[in-house]
């Protein structure tokens, strides 16, 4: 949810990708201190030089007088300033460059330097090139919704051109100070150079904007699109009146608006098509969060997102300004000694924040959650419409996907798109062939920028040819390519069952008996971490392994005996799996609740031409379930202990190829701490406020018999 992309700095900063570090040798100590070295020696640096793991991205080095600049493709102007002889500061931002020579004193790459972390840049031109940048001017407005309240807005314009735009605009929980004429070159890069009047907004009760801030503010009923009852008013409204503001107030502008957001912005984005105002031409709700009890953010089948949850909040509702901060120890340890979620915002000192005490008050599905899901109003396509989401999405993966399903049927005229990549939340905005230690082969976030983004709001908003996706365009992981289909899921796919059998196979032939089990001991006294300890703040301001934590490698968790774990023989054939997973397992737990984690792995051979991907265990999808949810998501109830229950649920969909010579694997188990709350294993009213005596260890057995339901796509 949280995507804050306003900041100058931070937009520079991270467009410059941080690499594992690389081995260099710089010819002079960086702390030692200099003047501004000659123009003729400055001149030797002068050149491009690109990244050695992510080599589309190139940096230009010119000289300006006595001091040196930078720029690249998506990283306008930034100026250097001198620290040695061979190393440079980059004003505005922690980047440190080290320049490297040969032993005949030639500069041949770059050493980027924030904080621990150092990248490699080879030099592959003497030769500079500069970038050109549209120029935008800077205005900032107060303005005002139907019941007086006034929401605080930045407008960019391009200063190079009379001619009528549309506006492309953002609203965001996150600030928009920080918005000006480089950030949106950087961030928007491609929409920047088309040229459109931007828009971001602080939405109500945020940053400098009036109001209440709301959660997730519930849809209200839109009986009159101008109707000042505060009882109508909603995010909504709200992008109606900014809308109707703009088309009259802001000159020179040719009456299309578009609207985009990442995250809470995408859930935001996804608003401005409900009831839209008619000047609302395109849409593109991008990881939005859609329903925070089902399948986003707060919540996963009833399972709470404990350390997720307790951080954002914290970071959302102790200011009208963002105080995202750290812990000062492991969230792992933090959470366990803390207890119940309950104890632990006792013990953050902080008090009942608003959100907090619904979690408290709300922990099933009741109408508080059901008034602020998304999808049940989707009942129409209003605007043409690009959900954008990632395979790997660690916070909003399920909302575009349920959007775009949402929408589907009513979609005639072929005006919904979908777009599925191999990314972490919002990744798709940056230069980058990598998520943590895949590699892509390319840089995936630049294709969909320039291929489908761009000519998606430049078709829709300036009548310009260019947008041909039919409907649907998917990166297909293991083959790395993009992939087009009429539909999603494709319906060339076929469901076959892939069986947990005995002594840790798996295979899609069935077992001859149901009675037999696999076992384990589950002890919420010592859950299972969801990714590698030491476990920082979701949002810390460095070091946080939050981001790429699917990605994880989960060869560690194999080895745990609260594991299970199944495998297939090594494949003879490449095995596409295309479409929605499902889980559906039978299971007994001797105690009187349970959660049940279900893992789909990709293993790749022990093999070191394959570097750190050799023997890696890369999960493709995955999903938790709340077991007292069985039956009902609004009424929990007891799981009769040592019964075999069923639990059939979503894994959400892929698109991936296991290659011949990889197998197959399947891991559950009972926890995965602390994203997720620790359930008791006995069954109690609110586990929120689960006493220390009522968490107890678990004896767990999966039937033979429960199986994955796998597409399988048609050759």
């Amino acid at each position: 949810m949280h995507c804050r992309l306003t900041l100058r700095a931070a937009i520079l900063t991270s467009l410059l990708t941080v690499l594992p570090a690389a081995n260099a040798q710089s010819a002079t100590p960086s702390h030692i201190a200099a003047s501004h070295p000659d123009t003729a020696a400055l001149d030797r640096f002068v050149g491009q030089y690109r990244y050695a793991e992510e080599p589309e991205i190139v940096i230009s080095v010119f000289r300006e007088g006595d001091r040196l600049a930078i720029e690249s493709a998506r990283s306008p102007h930034q100026e250097l300033t001198a620290e040695s002889t061979t190393s440079f500061a980059v004003k505005e931002t922690p980047q440190h460059l080290v320049f490297i020579t040969d032993a005949a004193g030639k500069v041949t790459g770059i050493k980027r330097k924030v904080g621990s972390s150092e990248t490699l840049l080879e030099r592959i031109s003497d030769q500079s090139i500069r970038y050109h940048f549209r120029p935008y001017s800077r205005q900032e407005v107060m303005i005002p919704m139907r019941d007086g309240v006034k929401l605080h807005a930045i407008i960019l314009r391009p200063t190079d051109t009379s001619e009528p735009l549309p506006f492309l605009m953002q609203r965001t929980p996150y600030g928009v100070d920080g918005s000006d004429s480089d950030s949106i070159n950087a961030r928007y890069t491609e929409l920047a150079q088309s040229g459109y009047i931007f828009v971001m907004e602080d939405i109500r009760g945020r940053y400098e904007s009036q109001g209440q801030f709301v959660m997730m503010r519930p849809i209200a009923p839109h009986h009159d699109p101008r109707s000042a009852d505060p009882a109508q008013i909603d995010e909504s409204t709200d992008t109606y009146d900014t809308v109707d503001w703009l088309i009259k107030n802001i000159p020179n502008n040719n009456a299309h608006v578009g609207v985009v957001g990442v995250s809470y912005p995408g859930f935001l984005a996804a608003e401005a098509g409900i009831d839209p105002h008619p000047a609302v031409r395109a849409i593109s709700p991008q990881a939005p969060m859609t329903d925070v009890w089902i399948g986003d953010d707060f919540f996963h089948n009833g399972a709470f997102r404990q350390t997720y949850g307790y951080d954002y909040v914290l970071g959302m509702e102790s200011s009208k300004e963002a105080t995202f901060t750290k812990l000062n120890e492991d969230a792992y340890t933090y959470f366990l000694n803390a207890g119940s979620f309950a104890a632990a915002g006792k013990k953050s000192g902080t008090g009942r924040l608003p959100t907090w005490q619904s979690f408290l008050d709300h922990p099933s599905y009741d109408e508080f959650w059901r008034s602020r899901a998304v999808q049940p109003h989707l009942t129409q396509v209003a605007v043409p419409t690009l959900e954008v989401g990632g395979w790997w999405d660690q916070e909003d993966m399920w909302g575009p996907q349920a959007e775009y399903a949402a929408l589907e049927p009513h979609d005639a005229a072929q005006k919904v798109f979908l777009v599925l990549g191999p990314w972490n939340h919002g990744q798709w905005g940056l230069t980058t062939r990598h998520l943590g230690a895949v590699d892509f082969g390319a840089a995936t976030g630049d294709e969909f920028r320039q291929q489908i983004e761009a000519p998606f709001f430049a078709h829709y908003l300036k009548d310009q040819p260019g947008f041909n996706l039919e409907d649907t365009a998917s990166f297909q992981t293991g083959t790395n390519q993009w992939v087009h289909y009429s539909h999603w899921p494709p319906r060339n796919s076929s469901e076959q069952d892939l069986y947990l059998g005995a002594n840790g196979t798996l295979s899609f032939d069935k077992p001859a008996s149901d009675k037999a089990f696999t076992a384990y001991i589950s002890d919420p006294a010592n859950p299972i971490p969801y990714r590698k300890r030491p476990i920082e703040a979701t949002y810390a301001p460095t070091g946080s392994g939050w981001r790429p934590w699917l990605v994880e490698n989960q060869r560690p968790y194999s080895e745990r005996k609260d594991v299970a774990t199944w495998t297939t023989p090594f494949l003879d054939h490449d095995l596409t799996v295309t479409g929605d997973i499902v889980a559906d397992l039978r299971a007994s737990t001797s105690g009187t609740d349970s959660d049940w984690v279900v893992k789909l792995i990709d293993v790749y051979p022990d093999d070191p031409s394959l570097g750190k991907m050799s023997g890696y265990q890369l999960m493709i999808a995955d999903e938790i379930f709340r077991g007292r949810y069985r039956k009902s998501v609004e009424h929990p109830e007891a799981i009769p202990a040592n019964q075999a229950e069923e639990y059939k649920f979503s894994l959400h969909g892929a698109d991936h190829v296991f290659l011949k010579g990889h197998r197959v694997m399947v891991q559950v188990q009972s926890s995965w701490f602390p994203l997720y709350d620790r359930n008791p294993q006995t069954f109690v009213p609110n586990i929120m406020t689960t006493q220390p005596a009522d968490y107890r260890p678990a004896e767990q057995h999966i039937y033979e018999g429960s199986h994955l339901e796998l597409p399988i796509a048609e050759k």
